[in-house]
């Protein structure tokens, strides 16, 4: 092959362009912490939020469950989230614990 040839781009190519194996295990295990912090709320709070029937019955199901098969639920629960957008999610939690914060004395 001389050096005036194109060469043909391999599989290999995009490689660039995939995150790492690292990161998307971190990206993962976030979405798995975010459904973990779903199974923790409320049946009230729960409603509020858009949740995919399929993710809503799995967190009702890690709330029922206790031991060690809480785990492999919340894994499962990870599983579901990376099919969904999380943003909204994340925003009506950020919403729900500015709304716990515990208020200043207001000044008259």
């Amino acid at each position: 092959m001389s050096a005036e040839e194109p060469v043909e781009p391999g599989p290999d190519d995009d490689l660039e362009d995939r995150p790492s194996r690292s990161a998307r295990k971190r990206a993962a295990e976030g979405l798995q912490k975010l459904g973990v912090r779903l199974v923790r709320l409320r049946e009230v709070e729960l409603q509020a939020l858009s949740l995919p029937d399929e993710l809503r019955a799995a967190i009702r199901e890690a709330q029922r469950l206790r031991g060690p098969a809480i785990a492999r639920q919340h894994q499962y629960i990870g599983r579901l989230m990376r099919t969904i957008d999380p943003e909204p999610i994340e925003r009506a939690l950020a919403n729900r614990a500015g709304d716990l914060l515990p208020r200043g004395k207001m000044s008259r």
